[in-house]
């Protein structure tokens, strides 16, 4: 995305969001305790622990991107026995951390995330990333962090106060919505007043703007009443 092109998302500055979902999240790991780490979260099969683990060990796919050493990183995993995509490697940074201790993993993320924040913004919102789908502008990559962030801040009951609630539940809808479009969804979405239209396979619903972004990163409730086609058209951030 050139400069001269139409920005999806303005008035959103993804830097800046990145710092305050990764700060929710420092500050909520830096109050546990040990049954607070052994909590269970709400991704399915980890621990809080393991959510930390899992942010920590992603800093090395995200720093093979700003080093454009991709090739590196698919060694790397080889080496390590990693196959099956992402999952796989979401598992294996998971496993890899469960016996460090917590304050080692902590501190691993701290300075990793720091880094990646830091030079995010420094690529600037047209930069060009290097990631395993092609070039992309280090803006938009940066949403995509942007929602991960608070997608695993609300796992772990980071604290979100009622002040900035409503800002943060429409800025990640913009973000899905976004996201929507560039996927080639067969959902049709359009944000109103309160509410998100969607439209698919013949059917319309109006969602909450909370259901909605919980729709759009997989955390749903199965009981949700929601056709279940419009559940599986609406999830593109997990």
């Amino acid at each position: 995305m050139s400069s001269s092109s139409k920005d999806p998302l303005p008035g959103l500055d993804p830097f800046d969001i990145f710092d305050t979902e990764a700060d929710r999240l420092d500050r909520h790991f830096s109050r546990l305790d040990e049954e607070g780490w052994s909590r269970p979260s709400r991704a399915a099969g980890w621990s809080v622990r393991d959510v930390l683990g899992h942010l920590a060990g992603e800093e090395l796919y995200n720093h093979a991107c700003l080093d454009d050493d991709l090739d590196g990183f698919s060694a790397m995993l080889k080496r390590e026995g990693v196959e099956g995509g992402f999952n796989a490697f979401n598992d294996w940074c998971v496993r890899r951390r469960r016996h460090l201790p917590v304050e080692q993993v902590l501190q691993e993320w701290r300075s990793a995330n720091g880094e990646t924040r830091a030079r995010m913004r420094a690529l600037g919102r047209d930069g060009l990333l290097q990631t395993l789908a092609g070039p992309y502008p280090a803006g938009l990559q940066t949403f995509h962090y942007d929602s991960e962030y608070a997608t695993h801040a609300d796992d772990v009951e980071a604290p979100v106060s009622e002040e900035e609630a409503d800002e943060r539940a429409w800025w990640r809808a913009r973000v899905a919505v976004f996201v929507l479009g560039e996927q080639g969804s067969h959902a049709q979405v359009e944000p109103t007043a309160e509410r998100i239209w969607v439209h698919a396979y013949d059917t319309s619903v109006q969602l909450p703007v909370s259901v909605f972004v919980e729709a759009t990163v997989g955390r749903l409730p199965d009981d949700y009443p929601i056709d279940r086609r419009i559940r599986a058209a609406l999830r593109c951030l997990a």
